[in-house]
């Protein structure tokens, strides 16, 4: 069952959030599927919720990849951490375009019932992303 439930991790970074295929979403998540991610001021739920979060990154990044740096698969659960790229040629929740490639670091934690997504746990360097954007002075 863990290779099972890494793919469908797998499945949303690649197919739905680089990809576009956000119609993938209703076969992957949950009804009751909840995203815990402290960077987002809203509530992400259900297959509709992630729809909209990830539409609003990839209108943000539409050059959107990832790479898969490492999973850990136990019972329910899916660890995976990931680096994030993507060119910013969109507003980000109130930040206009500036062109900048970013490179994020990131950690999800996916715990998967049944084959589908019910909850999501990410963790990621918004300020770094940030500082890269320009919007954050970095340090020095």
């Amino acid at each position: 069952m863990s290779e099972e439930n890494k793919a469908v991790t797998r499945r949303f970074l690649e197919e739905i959030f680089m990809v576009g295929n956000l119609e993938l979403a209703d076969e992957i998540f949950a009804s009751n599927f909840v995203l815990h991610d402290p960077s987002v001021p809203h509530e992400v739920r259900g297959p509709e919720g992630i729809k909209q979060y990830v539409a609003m990154y990839r209108a943000a990044y539409p050059d959107t990849r990832f790479t898969i740096e490492d999973q850990i698969a136990e019972g329910d659960d899916v660890v995976t951490r990931w680096t994030g790229q993507g060119t910013h040629q969109g507003e980000l929740m109130g930040i206009p375009p500036t062109g900048v490639e970013v490179t994020v670091a990131g950690i999800e934690i996916d715990r998967i019932v049944d084959g589908k997504i019910e909850e999501s746990w990410v963790s990621y360097d918004a300020l770094g992303m940030m500082q890269q954007l320009g919007v954050v002075p970095s340090p020095g």
